[in-house]
């Protein structure tokens, strides 16, 4: 492509103390498309989503938003600029209501005449969190937790939103209406890099994938190529 990519990682390297975590890994999120990040049990996932973000820092390589070197930068200037994730297992504010939860997606922003466009949009993608907007988070199911946080993070008008294990805690019954949602946010605009271990799902919605293993980028290759790739068949998906 010859666009610039939105995120992007050149020869990354990082280290937990002395435990060397990524491993020169390169890849690239383009506005737009949706990419996701399969690879078992600490293989580096949850770390390069940090990295990303400004939660980690590389100890070498350079992480570039916009073509910009941002290694040195806060998490907040990624946010400011259109990066966000959903965490892993939500984590809402429990004691909060649904509300301010989501009120929160927008601390960075000042325009409240867009927050309040911002939250209707939101009412209309999540009927479900309408009508719980007064209630505590912590007192809604796992499916209606996830609703509202990517309601949250949706409220900082992300170009890119990072997803870390969207469908984990998730009853099987919610996972296909959860990929749904994860889809119609996509078809709105929003770039996508999506850490899951469900691979055929994820494999089933994305553009683009990366396979990491112990820190090291194995696979890199179009979603439908992934799918019938026989080592990601035999290793990620169960399969002989």
């Amino acid at each position: 492509m010859t666009e610039t990519a939105l995120l992007e990682f050149r020869a990354v390297n990082t280290h937990y103390g002395a435990v060397h975590i990524l491993k020169d890994v390169d890849l690239a999120i383009y506005p737009g498309e949706m990419v996701c990040l399969l690879g078992g049990n600490a293989s580096g996932k949850s770390t390069t989503l940090k990295t990303l973000l400004g939660m980690v820092t590389p100890t070498s390589g350079e992480v570039l938003l916009d073509g910009e070197v941002v290694n040195d930068k806060p998490t907040s200037y990624r946010v400011t600029n259109g990066v966000t994730m959903v965490p892993e297992n939500r984590r809402l504010f429990k004691r909060l209501t649904v509300k301010e939860n989501l009120e929160l997606g927008a601390y960075l922003r000042d325009d409240k005449e867009g927050i309040e466009e911002d939250l209707e949009n939101i009412y209309e993608l999540f009927p479900r969190v309408k009508e719980r907007l007064s209630q505590k988070s912590g007192t809604l199911s796992g499916g209606e937790q996830q609703m509202v946080a990517i309601g949250r993070a949706l409220m900082s008008r992300p170009r890119v939103l990072l997803m870390d294990e969207p469908s984990m805690g998730l009853a099987p019954a919610l996972v296909q209406q959860n990929f749904e949602l994860i889809q119609q946010i996509h078809e709105e605009g929003v770039a996508i890099f999506m850490v899951e271990q469900n691979a055929n799902m994820a494999l089933s919605i994305a553009d683009r994938g990366w396979v990491l293993q112990t820190g090291r980028v194995v696979l890199d290759d179009t979603a439908e190529a992934l799918l019938s790739n026989p080592e990601l068949r035999s290793s990620y998906l169960g399969e002989s």
